[in-house]
């Protein structure tokens, strides 16, 4: 066995019989000598005239090969006679917290105030057509959390997280396809995700866990300063001495009911904007530099700007892929994106948002360390207003239009299903998030040549990119600094950003309640 990288064209990559020949002329052997190879990492350059696809491969000569072998086998067994751990959300941080707890012997039991995901598909579908929202299951509660409609994207911004690929296998492992293996950027993609999650769940309760759905949670039970469970909306308990908090970052109720505790939260700066909509077709022109292939994949991009010492940039690309409607509450209007495994979407479209600060939340400071969360609703509204209040409808705009001040006459057609109103978004928008906006989208058409187009339309509001809050934890233990035994985690707490990073933040803590468990044993 050995590795070998080559450089060929998007129509070389896609032939095997090409990359066996190349194989061979490279490494001096005969093709038939060359039993099978792998692709272990895959990128695009396109930084040239023509994109080039790199490959780097493993080549087995004259030899057996085996399956994927994972870098440590998984350890999946029966532990419902064991010790419980309560894990509030089954989103990525909470689904892989119970998974790790099962392997190092503890029983998780999950409970999540939304559907599985069979179900919650019913209640995303009825929003999509523009019907009344389900304040309990939509695109961000309910199994798999918000990240089950969405890219799927499986890397972080941050390399110092944990082991990304250990979360890749695991979601291999659950049927996620061999390309997240090696492709430089992995995504999976909502249609595959939802299958994905449905094996995790499936996992779980083989192992003897527990996963209770429309459960939702109203108090955490507290003695003496440590948790000793959970209260359900029906009035009942469920009691552990080990509480996982990982609801994700809408459950704005979990964050008012700590503050109501006098439980310690804390402001966290978060970014606010508008989802911007190109034509797939005109990205790939831009960034493929007008080469044409049915062997390149949709064109991504990733932005980044300064206006006046605020950072303004692209967030959740969804390539070949749609904007969806992410409320959880009436009476406001939410946007995000999401793509399927293929990306064959005519449309390509981002978030582009502007970073915030606690200190610019000065009219909500008598909301305290919630502050944010209220500056987050004010614009939810105010998007929701702006619509005529048409249940999800979204307000939009023509990019060009809005960096000119003025109302779009007409819109072109958008992939937002629940439908769009023309609305004057620069007028309605907190001038520190749309100046900044302007002057970004400037930048990005310098960097982009075309970028800023009429073709382009905005739908607001893109406000849910992470949490607001920020529950303080122990560095070393990961316990919340005042309650022995609550385990802040993932997004929500505002330890990670993403499905990458949330799952690692999950079997982190899953770790350190071992630990802890096991000192306390000894």
């Amino acid at each position: 066995m050995t590795e070998l990288q080559l450089t060929l064209s998007p129509e070389q990559s896609a032939d095997n019989q090409f990359i066996k020949k190349q194989i061979a002329k490279n490494l001096d052997i005969e093709t038939n000598d060359i039993s099978e190879f792998k692709i272990i990492r895959k990128s695009i350059d396109a930084r040239g005239r023509i994109p080039l696809v790199i490959m780097q491969l493993r080549v087995f000569i004259n030899e057996n090969t085996d399956k994927h072998i994972y870098q440590e086998p998984f350890n999946y067994r029966n532990v419902s006679n064991k010790k419980e751990v309560i894990i509030i959300g089954a989103g990525p941080a909470g689904l892989f917290a119970a998974l790790r707890l099962i392997e190092l012997g503890f029983c998780p039991i999950i409970v999540e105030r939304g559907k599985n995901v069979k179900e919650r598909k019913v209640d995303v579908a009825n929003i999509s057509k523009n019907k009344e929202l389900n304040e309990e299951s939509n695109l961000c509660f309910g199994e798999g959390g918000a990240g089950t409609f969405s890219d799927g994207k499986l890397y972080s911004r941050s390399n110092k997280r944990g082991n990304t690929n250990r979360i890749i296998e695991i979601f291999h492992y659950h049927g996620a396809k061999d390309e997240i293996l090696y492709e430089a950027h992995p995504h999976i993609g909502t249609d595959i995700l939802s299958v994905v999650v449905t094996n995790i769940r499936k996992t779980i309760l083989e192992c003897g866990g527990q996963i209770l759905f429309s459960a939702k949670v109203i108090d955490i039970l507290i003695e003496n300063g440590k948790a000793k469970g959970i209260r359900l909306a029906d009035n009942s308990v469920l009691k552990s001495n080990y509480v996982i908090l990982a609801t994700g970052h809408s459950a704005r109720d979990i964050y008012r009911l700590l503050q109501e505790k006098n439980i310690a939260i804390q402001a966290k700066g978060f970014a606010m904007g508008v989802r911007v909509e190109h034509p797939q077709e005109l990205i790939n022109h831009i960034q493929y530099k007008g080469y044409k292939s049915e062997f390149l994949p949709a064109a991504s991009y990733n932005l980044t700007s300064q206006v006046d010492g605020r950072g303004v940039y692209s967030f959740c690309m969804c390539p070949g892929g749609m904007i969806v409607p992410s409320a959880t509450e009436r009476g406001q209007v939410v946007v995000n994106g999401m793509s399927s495994s293929t990306r064959n979407s005519p449309f390509a479209n981002s978030g582009i948002v502007v970073e915030l600060h606690p200190k610019d939340f000065t009219e909500f400071h008598q909301y305290g360390e919630l502050c944010g969360v209220y500056f987050q609703q004010q614009l939810e509204h105010l998007a929701y207003a702006s619509n005529g209040g048409q249940n999800q409808k979204a307000p939009a705009q023509r990019l060009t239009d809005f960096i000119r001040g003025r109302l779009s006459a007409d819109i072109h057609k958008s992939s937002y299903l629940p439908g769009i109103v023309s609305s004057p978004i620069h007028f309605w928008l907190p001038k520190l998030i749309g100046d900044s906006l302007r002057e970004g989208f400037k930048v990005f058409d310098k960097k982009m040549k075309g970028f800023v187009t009429s073709e382009a339309i905005i739908l607001g509001v893109e406000s849910r990119t992470s949490s607001p809050v920020r529950i303080p934890r122990h560095k070393d233990t990961l316990q919340h600094i005042q309650i022995q035994g609550l385990y802040p985690c993932g997004e929500g707490a505002g330890y990670s950003g993403g499905i990458t990073s949330s799952a690692i933040d999950g079997q982190r803590v899953a770790e350190q309640i071992s630990l802890i468990d096991n000192e306390k044993n000894r």
